[in-house]
């Protein structure tokens, strides 16, 4: 049997995809709708652009209604490291080959709370970087075999 994922968001990426959901179970299921009988009332259906555009977004829409349902339904909120640990929930400062860089360690879904760029905690440099600490130096290897050297200048809760 498929294992579960677990979708770990900050309490503020929750509310986001949750606000998400209930427009997109109200108010844009509804407009999707008046634009379908609309197109519907023009007539033949088999050469409508109007109808066949409305229908797709209601497709993408209610795909986007099943995703987020089971993301909201399978989340847990991230309880982020004290500052100085790197976690998930992390907001971290990594000095790369001598650039200094902020991201945050955590799903891709913690992009809607956040600005910053997301490093997954399975990537191989955030799997490098988890349960360091502040100063800590470690290198990971790059997708082209590369070692690479990554200083943690900064962690602290998103």
């Amino acid at each position: 049997m498929a294992e579960e994922k677990v979708y770990l968001l900050t309490q503020e990426a929750y509310d986001k995809l949750k606000e998400e959901l209930t427009y997109r179970e109200g108010d844009l299921r509804e407009e999707i709708k008046a634009k379908i009988a609309a197109a519907r009332a023009e007539g033949d259906l088999s050469e409508n652009g109007g109808y066949q555009a409305a229908r797709e977004e209601q497709g993408k829409n209610e795909g986007r209604i099943q995703e987020l349902t089971v993301k909201l339904r399978d989340s847990q909120i991230l309880k982020a490291p004290k500052a100085g640990k790197v976690g998930p929930g992390s907001l971290v400062v990594l000095e790369i080959a001598g650039n200094e860089m902020t991201y945050v360690l955590g799903s891709h879904d913690l992009a809607v709370a956040t600005d910053f760029d997301i490093i997954s905690p399975e990537s191989p440099i955030g799997a490098a970087i988890n349960g360091k600490k502040k100063g800590d130096t470690v290198t990971y290897a790059a997708p082209n075999g590369r070692e690479i050297t990554v200083i943690i200048k900064n962690a602290k809760p998103l």
